[in-house]
């Protein structure tokens, strides 16, 4: 199942690089790269306070996110910021795919997503919940986008659950990946962690053996990291189980052409501050 949650974060993830989200977010009244960041992502669940948006993305600093939130939707409410991220998405996938935008490919791939989405339970998923709420877009490609944004946040929210579980918090997580080579150098300011949060993050996985001396990932912490993973699959089992194997498999190759278009065209770079590898 690992593949298909690859090619499904890859559809979504250009509009967190597009040149286009500069100008939507910019005309929406939206302050900022960071600003159009939190409040795009976050609209859907409503002009929540930066400490609802800490706890559900739960990897970024609440100093940066409150440097966002709630000033955002004095700016612009949340049915605009939504609408503007709807347009990024539209704009820049078209860009990227080229003529397999309108192919009848797509609107398979959206009827197969969106069936997906109708099976995700959404108890204790709450961006799940609240971007599964939105109504899906009329034309395919917009409503692929927004199927697999849904898929995208069912996913997240269970692997927040599963970092919970294990008791790594955002600030521990994020030194574990970049340990391990999969987020670029700037992850800590990416983030918006201090050097000292940093550090004490550090600290606190040198003290539970996840991490040596020298800062690298110790055998028990590559335990621990897998048994994170493991438990994030099969905490997003239930949508792909409702599609069948025929189903996954079917969707997975419908997404992969677009998959390619969107890499080579620099639509998501790798390494990426969200530790997605290349599909």
């Amino acid at each position: 199942m690992d593949e298909i949650w690859r090619l499904v974060e890859c559809c979504h993830a250009p509009v967190y690089f597009a040149p286009e989200a500069k100008e939507a977010y910019a005309a929406a009244g939206l302050r900022g790269f960071w600003m159009g960041y939190f409040a795009s992502r976050s609209a859907a669940l409503g002009p929540v306070s930066p400490q609802v948006v800490t706890a559900a993305f739960y990897n970024f600093a609440p100093s940066m996110v409150a440097r966002a939130i709630p000033d955002a939707w004095r700016f612009c409410p949340p049915e605009e910021v939504l609408a503007a991220r709807l347009e990024v998405a539209g704009r820049c996938l078209r860009r990227l795919l080229g003529d397999l935008a309108d192919h009848p490919d797509v609107r398979e791939a959206a009827g197969l997503a969106g069936a997906a989405v109708e099976a995700c339970p959404a108890a204790g998923r709450v961006l799940f919940a609240a971007h599964a709420a939105l109504p899906p877009p009329g034309e395919p490609l917009a409503a692929l986008w927004h199927a697999l944004t849904a898929l995208r946040e069912f996913r997240g929210d269970g692997h927040v659950a599963a970092l919970v579980t294990a008791g790594v918090d955002g600030c521990e997580a994020n030194v574990v990946a970049s340990a391990l080579g999969l987020v670029p150098p700037e992850q800590r300011a990416y983030r918006g962690w201090t050097e000292e949060e940093w550090r004490a993050a550090a600290d606190r996985l040198r003290e539970r053996g996840v991490l040596d001396r020298e800062g690298a990932v110790t055998e028990k912490g590559l335990r621990e990291r897998d048994a994170v993973e493991a438990a994030t699959e099969r905490l997003a089992r239930a949508p792909m189980d409702a599609l069948g194997e025929t189903g996954v498999a079917r969707l997975a190759h419908l997404l992969r052409p677009l998959v390619t278009r969107i890499i080579d065209g620099g639509g998501v770079p790798f390494p990426n501050a969200m530790a997605m590898p290349r599909p």
